[in-house]
């Protein structure tokens, strides 16, 4: 396996395109009027139910701010949303690194844009498990998995990609966008790249304890065969 090596980076990155996909919208009607005022080119790419919200809170900046990712990657969502994001031009976006010419080659095959912010939170998978006679399918159900490959994608690329997972941080990001006149610091890209990891990690951790907590007979009586 060939890896591809880092030398060279640049410390501060600025912020034009932010791909936005959450379960928990606490914060958004505050933090995106805070992007679009620091950046008046930021793109937004979203989908499903965070995608009506922005384009609520955007109003009539949203049809030259907003995209969807379906009209991006030109695939339509899978029934019942199980896939949305989990395509090869949103990942080049996350992944590439602006300075690799190949990178940039790749991004203009396709037609791509470098994401700079990832702002997603999970689906709650704790706060279903929590609730009285939850069943396995109810569990299985809420297992996001396109969630945290692209928060583990952003926090890989902490070289050029800010990963945002927690509504808590939307208020100190917008003001060190605003102070620096929209870019963000190879040390907070850092910070947010460890809160990412070990956001993932938590929530597979409960996946597999909420598992090894139920039996085969319970699975059988679940779903018919």
């Amino acid at each position: 396996m060939s890896i591809n090596t880092v030398t060279k980076i640049e410390g501060d990155v600025t912020v034009r395109n932010v791909l936005v996909s959450v379960s928990d919208k606490t914060g958004l009607e505050t933090f995106i009027p805070a992007l679009t005022s620091v950046n008046g080119d930021m793109k937004f790419f979203s989908t499903g139910g965070t995608y009506q919200k922005l384009r609520e809170i955007l109003g009539r900046q949203a049809d030259e701010r907003l995209i969807s990712v379906s009209d991006y990657t030109g695939q339509p969502e899978m029934q019942g949303g199980l896939v949305k994001t989990l395509d090869f031009k949103i990942y080049l976006g996350l992944l590439s690194e602006s300075y690799n010419a190949e990178h940039k080659s790749d991004l203009e095959r396709v037609g791509g844009v470098a994401f700079d912010m990832v702002v997603v939170n999970l689906y709650p998978f704790k706060e279903t498990i929590a609730k009285e006679g939850v069943t396995i399918e109810n569990a299985r159900g809420n297992i996001d998995i396109g969630g945290p490959c692209m928060l583990r994608a952003a926090a890989k690329n902490f070289l050029r990609v800010l990963a945002v997972c927690n509504p808590a941080d939307y208020r100190a990001v917008a003001e060190e966008l605003k102070g620096s006149g929209g870019t963000v610091s190879l040390a907070t890209r850092f910070s947010a790249a460890r809160k990412a990891f070990a956001h993932t990690a938590e929530y597979d951790a409960a996946i597999v304890g909420f598992l090894k907590t139920r039996s085969h007979e319970e699975l059988s009586k679940t779903y018919t065969t």
